[in-house]
């Protein structure tokens, strides 16, 4: 387990070796400016693993979506509407 960490950002200009450190030894590490939370700096691999869970969850509720579209087959798209289309439609 990880522990959070809260530093200024003053230390982080000051003393980046410390925070550094704290960040090799896997912990986490809230930047504040003016006493409010601005920025959290996290190991690479943690930031990883958070994207990987976020696709992880992106492509869950996509399928959840087109499991419920797939239960109205009237708002199926023909697969030449989609080659039409190629390219048109807004990835978002």
């Amino acid at each position: 387990m990880f522990t959070t960490h809260v530093k200024a950002v003053r230390e982080l200009r000051n003393n980046y070796p410390e925070v550094a450190q704290i960040i090799k030894n896997r912990d986490h590490v809230i930047i504040t400016n003016n006493g409010k939370s601005e920025a959290v700096l996290i190991p690479y691999e943690d930031l990883e693993r958070y994207q990987e869970y976020l696709h992880v969850q992106y492509v869950k509720e996509k399928l959840a979506e087109a499991e419920a579209v797939s239960d109205n087959p009237n708002e199926w798209v023909s697969i030449d509407a989609v080659f039409k289309n190629w390219g048109s439609w807004d990835e978002t």
